[in-house]
C-alpha cells in the first residue's frame, strides 16, 4: 500500500485505536516504521484538518507503516480522500496483510528493531540489496533528527480549538507572550497553547537564548519532536539554561521534557520498547489523580540522575517510568507524554492551564 518505493527506520507499535493520520503525520515519529497494533487502519479515510505536522517542508514525520487488515474505501463525512492514496501522495511506502500481534510481540520480546519494507506492485525484490539496507541503518542513539523537522523561520501562530460547527478557531493578539521551540511540535499543542490567550511565537530549534530574550517572552515552550535528546541537547541544553537562568516560565513536552531534564543536569535513557499509544495510566503526584494519556517516545529521563531541585510530578502506572518533573527554585515544569492528545483522550488539558497559571503568577 502507500508510496512504491523502500523505507528505512526503526520499527515501533502503536496501540492507538483511532487517530492514525494524526499519529502518521506527528514529527515525533520521524525515521521510524509505525505497527498498528489496532487491525482496522484507514476506515474513516483522510482528511486536510486533521494534520499535525507544523513544518510543512517535512511534509510527515515516518518513514513507513505497518498494517494487519486491507484498507477499506473511506466512510465519513470529513473524508477528503482514502488513505491509500493520502499515503502515495505524502510518499509513504506502506505494508499490509501483516501478522502485526505476532511483529508486536516480537518488539516487546526483543526490542524496537531496524528494518526496511518495500513495496513493488510487480514483487520486484532484491532482497539480499534490502537486508543490506536494513543492516546499515544506524542506531536511534546518538541520532539527531530534529533538523528534519523543525520550522525553517519564526512565524506567529493564530489557531486555537476546532468546534463542530466551524472547524478551527482563528484568534487575535493572546494576552500572554509565549515562545514556542519548535522541536517538530503538534500542531495541537500550539492551538491548545492559544486556547489560554497566549500569543504564540514558534521559532527554530537552533534559536539562540539573545533571540528569545529579545521576544519579551511570558514564557517559553519546549515542543515534542524525535530523535535522541542527548544529540539535540548539544545546542538546545545551553539555551534552555539560559531561560531558565533569567527564570522565564517555562514548559516542556515530550522530546521538550527530556531536554529539560538534561537541562538540570539529569540524564536520558533509551527505551527497550517505547511508549506509543493512547491509553498510557499516568499518575500526578501533585493531585494524587490518574489520568489516561497519549504517549509517543523512545527515550526516557532517567529519575535516578534528577538533581535536588527537580520533583517527580508525574509517573507511568505501566512501567513506573518518569513521566514528568518540576524544579523547585524556578518556574519550570514537563511531562513526558502529550497532553494535547490528537489522537488521544483530554484528560491532561490541565496541563496548559497550569502553564498559564505560572506565567501569571510570575507576572
Amino acid at each position: 500500500m502507500g508510496a512504491e518505493g523502500q523505507a528505512t527506520g526503526e520499527v515501533c507499535f502503536n496501540t492507538a485505536m483511532t487517530g492514525y493520520q494524526e499519529i502518521l503525520t506527528d514529527p515525533s515519529y520521524a525515521g521510524q516504521i509505525i505497527t498498528f497494533t489496532f487491525p482496522h487502519i484507514g476506515n474513516v479515510g483522510t482528511n486536510e484538518d486533521d494534520i499535525e505536522t507544523v513544518n510543512a517542508a517535512a511534509s510527515t514525520g515516518v518513514r513507513g507503516a505497518v498494517l494487519a487488515a486491507p484498507i477499506t474505501d473511506p466512510s465519513n463525512w470529513r473524508a477528503s480522500r482514502g488513505l491509500d492514496a493520502w499515503l502515495k501522495a505524502r510518499g509513504i511506502v506502506g505494508l499490509t496483510g501483516i501478522d502485526t500481534r505476532a511483529l508486536t510481540a516480537l518488539i516487546r520480546e526483543k526490542g524496537m528493531p531496524n528494518a526496511v519494507i518495500a513495496h513493488d506492485p510487480q514483487g520486484r525484490f532484491d532482497i539480499d540489496a534490502l537486508r543490506k539496507a536494513a543492516a546499515a541503518i544506524p542506531s536511534m542513539e546518538g541520532v539527531d533528527l530534529v533538523p528534519g523537522v523543525t520550522s525553517a523561520q519564526r512565524f506567529e501562530w493564530g489557531e486555537a480549538g476546532w468546534t463542530f460547527e466551524g472547524g478551527y478557531k482563528k484568534l487575535g493578539s493572546g494576552k500572554r507572550r509565549v515562545v514556542a521551540i519548535d522541536y517538530g511540535a503538534k500542531r495541537n499543542i500550539l492551538r491548545l497553547l492559544a486556547e489560554q490567550d497566549c500569543h504564540v511565537i514558534v521559532v527554530p530549534a537552533t534559536v539562540t537564548a539573545d533571540e528569545i530574550m529579545a521576544l519579551k517572552p511570558d514564557g517559553v515552550f519546549l515542543s515534542n519532536g524525535p530523535g535522541d535528546p542527548a544529540a539535540t541537547g548539544e545546542y538546545a541544553v545551553p539555551v534552555i539554561r539560559e531561560v531558565l537562568d533569567k527564570k522565564v516560565p517555562t514548559f516542556g513536552i515530550c522530546l521538550g521534557h527530556q531536554l529539560l531534564g538534561l537541562a538540570i543536569g539529569a540524564k536520558t535513557q533509551k527505551m527497550h520498547q517505547g511508549h506509543h499509544g493512547a491509553n498510557h495510566p499516568v499518575k500526578d503526584f501533585t493531585t494524587g489523580k490518574v489520568e489516561i494519556t497519549s504517549m509517543n517516545h523512545g527515550f526516557a529521563v532517567d529519575r535516578g540522575t534528577l538533581p535536588n531541585n527537580a520533583e517527580e510530578t508525574h509517573v507511568s502506572l505501566f512501567d513506573g517510568s518518569n513521566c514528568g518533573i518540576r524544579l523547585t527554585d524556578r518556574p519550570a515544569f514537563s511531562v513526558q507524554y502529550h497532553p494535547e492528545a490528537s489522537p488521544g483522550p483530554q484528560d491532561s488539558h490541565y496541563l496548559f492551564k497550569r502553564f498559564a497559571d505560572l506565567i501569571d503568577s510570575a507576572k
